[in-house]
């Protein structure tokens, strides 16, 4: 939902960076994976350890570069077909190493079982919310749009943990218990948009 709203504005920041970065030589791609390793690093050693705050201000900042590679992208004037593969599959794995993380945080040392619950439930349930997406696509048809998209899943999931660090109760279990209902309604519109798609392709 961010996406239709904060699209422009990002990209009136991102854009000269990704231009910068471009007249240096630098690859989209080696900006990609480097962002992907130091998300995941920082998600998997600092979060279940209970470092919420610090692990949280990491995890945002490396997050931060899926959106530099997109303006490297454009300031070269093309994408390649092998990263558009890369990036998404890259966002796959720093999600699921991010609630993998709290999921782990919230179960054991946190002792949060209903955030753990919501946790699991936000992973296994993005992870889906993509996978419709992409199958669609795949066979020509769309489904895009939702409440809670990767932004909303991100910002919920890293401001919740930076709370509960700093002392906020249940903000983690809130947080997360939103992101979990959310999902879970976000699923069933990329069902609809898929089903609404099939209907409009084959009266066509």
């Amino acid at each position: 939902m961010l996406n239709l709203f904060a699209r422009g504005h990002v990209n009136r920041l991102t854009d000269p960076i990704g231009r910068g970065l471009i007249g240096r030589g630098i690859n989209p791609d080696t900006v990609t994976i480097a962002g992907t390793l130091g998300a995941v690093a920082a998600a998997v050693l600092l979060l279940p350890s209970g470092w919420l705050v610090l692990g949280s201000v990491l995890v945002t900042l490396f997050v931060l570069t899926d959106l530099v590679d997109g303006a490297m992208a454009r300031a070269r004037g093309y994408g390649t077909p092998f990263g558009a593969v890369l990036d998404s599959t890259c966002d796959r794995m720093v999600d699921g190493a991010i609630f993998g993380a709290l999921a782990w945080w919230a179960l054991t040392a946190g002792a949060e079982p209903v955030a753990g619950a919501a946790a699991l439930v936000a992973l296994v349930g993005g992870q889906i919310v993509s996978y419709v997406k992409a199958r669609a696509e795949s066979v020509g048809l769309t489904a895009e749009g939702g409440l809670v998209e990767r932004a909303e899943r991100l910002i919920l999931g890293l401001v919740g943990a930076f709370l509960s660090g700093i002392g906020v109760p249940y903000a983690l279990s809130v947080a997360l218990g939103v992101l979990a209902v959310g999902t879970v309604v976000t699923l069933g519109q990329r069902i609809l948009a898929v089903r609404r798609s099939a209907h409009e392709s084959s009266r066509a």
